[in-house]
């Protein structure tokens, strides 16, 4: 076990993309911020948070998107839906996907496909706390980065946070 981000480390991490993300959206009305169900509306909601205190007065639209029934292996097993609370269009805006960590991109490409039923945006960018670098299956990259890593195939990934499991922490087992 490796500690990859400490508390101090992520909550300094979660600043950065925070900043990242509005020095790229000058315009914060026409962006719209999504985390992926289930882990990175932990990190969505996190972000969110720290983007209302910088800019407390310029509005931005914020939901989460269940990905269970288009996932490629959906067929393999029994999955239980989470859920999507998008209320609102994403037509011609600038749609902001977080997740926890990038692996093979299997869960990004779900995503997208999901996304495609709530509008066409103008632009989706990417932003993910860890990015597994040399690990992916299909071609998507991250705009944002909380940590780049290499690892192996046997290794996880594991992110704690403070609401769910007790402590801001990420390891790698």
């Amino acid at each position: 076990m490796k500690t990859i981000l400490s508390g101090e480390q992520l909550s300094i991490t979660i600043q950065r993309l925070a900043h990242q993300i509005i020095e790229n959206s000058p315009e914060l009305a026409e962006t719209c911020i999504i985390g992926i169900q289930p882990r990175g509306i932990w990190l969505s909601s996190r972000i969110m948070q720290a983007i209302n205190i910088i800019k407390p007065n310029h509005p931005i639209r914020y939901g989460v998107l269940d990905i269970t029934f288009y996932r490629d292996d959906v067929r393999k097993e029994l999955h239980v839906a989470n859920q999507t609370d998008i209320h609102f269009s994403i037509e011609n805006k600038k749609v902001i996907l977080i997740d926890d960590v990038l692996y093979t991109g299997r869960t990004i490409r779900a995503a997208l496909d999901a996304l495609m039923d709530f509008g066409r945006p103008r632009k989706v960018e990417l932003c993910v706390l860890i990015d597994r670098r040399f690990s992916r299956e299909l071609p998507i990259q991250p705009d944002y980065v909380g940590k780049a890593i290499d690892s192996i195939i046997t290794q996880r990934v594991k992110v704690g946070w403070k609401e769910n499991s007790g402590k801001d922490e990420v390891i790698l087992l």
